[in-house]
């Protein structure tokens, strides 16, 4: 007997020493035949909140990495690290004395908002055409330049010298270790990420994750978000058939405000779905017509609404 087909997201807890290509893995065997992918890569050393999408929701993967995430990062200060973190290569930089809490916490405003980060030198940045992991394991030194990204929050938690912890808010393709190591630099005593947890990816936090080792042959599919869990923040369209006709046609039509959830902003997307609550594609508002132009159709909900008709 065929297995069912599944579409869907995983929010999951991902334990240390595991790879997220392992946990993408443990997902495939379970679901065989659907398409199984992940939404941001954790390293084995980071724990927390993986999303894995199934069947034809791998599509909504560039969607999530657009997220913001949230950690727990502790640091220890007077290490360096050929990777920023204590997988690497540790230099004892210092011994201390060590400095005083207030002289962390000044530092930190420095690097909210839209800063300028050189990614560690064992990343998968792309440098000549090559990762900079592969040119890094090879000896080469690498120079990477720095790139944009953006920080939301960043907190001081836990001050135990000379350890402490960091609740942290970034954009997609910021570094912790790299946050890390910068401030090692401006203390004068180095620092090196020795455990990271990551608690949130957008909407979908430590509370709704569950375990591997709680996922069964027999259960897990209790476990598959709707891929509407990704577009919880956008405002949602109802559509009828021959409007999913248009939509097959890649033709905008009327926004509808009796059929919208609430007036989007000026270029938003907006969430299409069937009366039976099915995502079926993402529009973009256009303000000066208040039509919807389809930007990202989903053949296989768009089928099955066509063929109810």
């Amino acid at each position: 007997m065929p297995r069912p087909r599944v579409t869907g997201v995983l929010c999951l807890d991902k334990p240390p020493a595991v790879t997220s290509r392992d946990v993408v893995n443990v997902i495939a065997g379970l679901a065989r035949a659907n398409r199984v992918g992940h939404a941001g890569t954790l390293d084995p050393l980071a724990t927390g909140v993986l999303v894995v999408c199934v069947g034809w929701a791998t599509r909504l993967v560039p969607l999530i990495q657009q997220f913001s995430k949230r950690y727990r990062a502790e640091f220890e200060l007077g290490l360096g690290s050929d990777t920023d973190d204590r997988t690497g290569l540790i230099t004892r930089l210092s011994d201390g004395p060590w400095p005083e809490r207030q002289q962390l916490e000044q530092l930190l405003p420095r690097y909210c908002g839209r800063i300028m980060q050189v990614p560690p030198q064992f990343s998968a940045v792309h440098t000549d055409g090559k990762r900079a992991y592969d040119l890094a394991r090879r000896g080469e030194t690498v120079e990477l330049a720095p790139r944009p990204v953006d920080v939301h929050h960043l907190e001081l938690i836990d001050w135990q010298p000379p350890r402490f912890i960091l609740d942290i808010e970034c954009g997609s393709g910021t570094y912790v270790r790299s946050l890390g190591r910068d401030l090692g630099r401006d203390l004068n005593c180095g620092a090196v990420l020795q455990a990271l947890d990551r608690t949130a990816v957008g909407p979908f936090i430590r509370s709704r994750a569950v375990t591997l080792d709680g996922l069964h042959r027999d259960t897990w599919l209790q476990s598959v978000l709707s891929p509407l869990s990704v577009v919880e923040h956008l405002p949602r369209r109802c559509i009828s058939s021959s409007e999913g006709r248009l939509l097959q046609l890649g033709r905008r039509f009327p926004a509808r405000e009796d059929s919208i959830s609430r007036r989007p902003d000026t270029g938003e997307l907006v969430a299409l779905v069937t009366s039976q609550s099915d995502l079926v594609a993402l529009g973009e508002f256009l303000p000066e017509s208040n039509e919807i132009q389809p930007r990202h159709v989903f053949p296989e909900p768009l089928g099955q609404l066509l063929k109810r008709d």
